[in-house]
């Protein structure tokens, strides 16, 4: 089996020939194709197969009402004591409120709201506590604003009632881990992020392996896209997240970023969830969540030089900063 990297370039100056990348910001002239146990080799854009290069160029639908065509910022606001980034700091109702305003005002296009963290090591919560924390956070943001709020959750009880709290996406890191989870998502008509993990939280950081991470968390996510639909959910409303790590070890993680774009040949909107992760301070040399601001801004842009429609952060004033720079510097849209 054959796989199909597009590589990727942005900017005015295409060449003749150049395909758009789901009508959105980048385009490609030649494409990697990868086979296991082989190296990969570069061929034409029109030697890639038909319906492959269909996938990677048809433009993709609006998620939760918002355009592709251009990157768009999902901005994180934890309600949890204990995730790894800022844990404690938003769990009274009052403080995550502000948070929220703070976050939509500084540029968010999501706002991705979450009551159990999923960082590694991390017990379960109860889907009561769970509901308890997201509910008045998902209450206030709706109060204010009617943009796109999404439910961060690996259960189908708190995702429902988020969404009759006026929730219209679901984040779902466990990738319908629940068994009720695509059902609810079918019914609601809403869009869901299938995200790859290994294992669960608690267990996923215990050495694991793959025989080759990119094409294996891309045949995981081939498979999630299938069991997604034959629940009813519509291809439109589906997208798929890589996992950053969740269940990768340093170099795993480096060779799902600089691979990313392979996600594309999917066919539907991809999500990148980095922000200030353990790896950016590994390589960027700090142990503090709150130091890893430029590892984050750095990799969020390789990730939009790829193509990545949407993508995932802690800090939204300081992305959406360096996202209008990037734009501006290599003459893409603004």
């Amino acid at each position: 089996m054959s796989y199909y990297r597009p590589l990727l370039q942005s900017g005015p100056d295409r060449p003749d020939g150049a395909v758009s990348l789901a009508g959105g910001w980048t385009w490609f002239t030649h494409a990697a194709q990868l086979r296991r146990g082989s190296a990969p080799f570069v061929i034409p854009a029109r030697e890639v197969p038909a319906e492959i290069l269909e996938r990677l160029s048809r433009p993709r639908p609006p998620v939760a009402g918002i355009e592709t065509t251009s990157p768009r910022l999902m901005a994180i606001l934890n309600t949890t004591p204990d995730s790894f980034s800022d844990g404690g700091r938003f769990e009274a109702p009052d403080r995550a409120g502000a948070q929220g305003r703070r976050l939509i005002a500084d540029g968010a296009d999501i706002l991705d709201i979450g009551g159990e963290s999923t960082r590694p090591g991390a017990a379960p919560v109860s889907p009561g506590d769970e509901i308890a924390r997201v509910l008045p956070a998902i209450r206030a943001a709706r109060a204010e604003w009617d943009g796109p709020i999404s439910i961060d959750t690996r259960k189908a009880e708190v995702a429902r009632v988020a969404i009759d709290a006026g929730a219209s996406l679901i984040n779902d890191v466990s990738a319908l881990g629940d068994p009720e989870m695509g059902a609810l998502a079918a019914g609601a008509g809403l869009p869901i992020c299938l995200m790859h993990m290994r294992g669960d939280p608690e267990s996923m950081q215990r050495d694991p392996h793959y025989d080759d991470v990119l094409l294996d968390v891309y045949d995981f996510l081939a498979a999630k896209i299938f069991e997604a639909e034959s629940h009813g959910i519509r291809p439109e409303n589906i997208v798929v997240d890589p996992g950053i790590g969740f269940g990768k070890t340093l170099a795993h993680n480096l060779a799902l970023l600089q691979g990313v774009s392979l996600f594309h040949a999917l066919g539907v909107p991809v999500l990148l969830g980095a922000s200030r992760k353990g790896f950016i301070g590994t390589l960027g040399r700090t142990d503090t969540p709150a130091q890893r601001v430029p590892g984050s801004l750095a990799v969020a842009l390789a990730g939009i030089a790829q193509g990545v429609q949407i993508i995932r952060v802690h800090d939204m004033a300081e992305t959406r900063q360096a996202l209008c720079l990037w734009q501006a510097s290599t003459g893409g849209m603004t």
